[in-house]
């Protein structure tokens, strides 16, 4: 397979040093290229005292191979970055490496793209227009062939739990008129799907979480699971995805509760980060489900207050590029 494309986020960020600690390091991880500076990429390096590597800057990126050089896709810098300080005039390097490392896999080059952090106040300076990595690289792949449902759906994955969104980051004042039938049904089947194309799960099991406490309660407290959650699951069972009615959260995430199920959806943002980010607060992983490319991410921001400082752990890096990797090697295999 071709090695994953890497796209290097905000370079006054943690992402660059990661970069540079795994790849100084790479027992376990699949092969990669950098989409980014490679002069940032060495001065990243040389803050953290690792010896320099072997770089090999290529113009296309068809030229990268998994061979010992460090490929990078040169994406230049505006000017040289600060740690800690990022800067709006390097976010149109930022922006462009995300989509050079979308177009690799696109054009066959790479097996998929994992991106390191941005900052999405920053590149707003630069006109984005969306509202993160996942509705950008959506936008990319707008017109691509996909024979499936469309995402992007967002899950949270590690070794202990597999968490999808039905509503991101979305305020919760406005969770209940977000949280509509067809949303409901949408983030399921793509999840199932997923399941059985990306992480090798014949049957998937989902199960669904309540929006209100217990559930609602039959409509006790509050309504949304009657009207609108449970009628979903109930459609989807007819469709032939084995989902749960809505569920009480408080209980769905513990160690027993999770052996009953594959993934579970969370119908607003912090209901499905707590738990993975409890059990996988070093390790977890940001997948965008339902695109034509695999993409996934480490899953924290870009620590620009530990910027620079040796400090920033690579664990949620190497497990994106496991993650991204295995989904290449299903989708291969298929």
């Amino acid at each position: 397979m071709k090695p994953l494309a890497v796209s290097m986020g905000d370079p006054a960020g943690i992402g660059l040093e990661l970069a540079a600690q795994v790849w100084a390091d790479r027992q376990g991880a699949p092969p990669f290229f950098l989409v980014g500076d490679a002069d940032a990429f060495q001065r990243a390096g040389a803050r953290l005292g690792l010896p320099q590597p072997n770089l090999r800057v290529i113009a296309n990126a068809a030229e990268a191979d998994a061979g010992d050089a460090f490929c990078v896709l040169q994406t230049p810098l505006a000017i040289e970055e600060t740690p800690g300080e990022p800067d709006p005039v390097n976010a149109g390097a930022t922006i462009a490496a995300i989509a050079r490392g979308v177009a690799a896999v696109h054009d066959g080059a790479a097996s998929g793209l994992v991106t390191l952090p941005i900052a999405k106040s920053v590149l707003h300076t630069a006109d984005f227009g969306f509202p993160g990595h996942t509705e950008f690289i959506a936008h990319l792949t707008a017109n691509d062939a996909w024979p499936h449902t469309r995402g992007p759906v967002m899950m949270l994955a590690g070794g202990a739990l597999k968490v999808a969104l039905a509503t991101i980051h979305t305020p919760l004042k406005d969770v209940p008129a977000a949280l509509t039938r067809d949303r409901v049904l949408h983030t399921a089947r793509v999840v199932a799907e997923a399941l059985r194309r990306d992480f090798g799960v014949a049957n998937p099991r989902i199960a669904l979480c309540g929006l209100n406490p217990h559930a609602g309660e039959d409509g006790h407290i509050g309504r949304e699971e009657v009207e609108i959650v449970n009628p979903a699951a109930e459609q989807l069972r007819g469709e032939g995805i084995d989902i749960t009615n809505a569920r009480s959260a408080d209980a769905l995430f513990h160690e027993e509760a999770r052996k009953t199920y594959d993934a579970a959806i969370a119908l607003f943002h912090d209901q499905g980060l707590i738990p993975i980010k409890t059990l996988h607060f070093w390790d977890g992983v940001n997948i965008s489900l339902g695109l034509p490319i695999i993409r996934t991410s480490p899953d924290h921001g870009t620590g620009f207050d530990i910027a620079g400082k040796g400090v920033a752990r690579a664990d949620s890096f190497r497990a994106a590029l496991r993650m991204a990797w295995q989904m290449a090697e299903r989708r291969a295999e298929a």
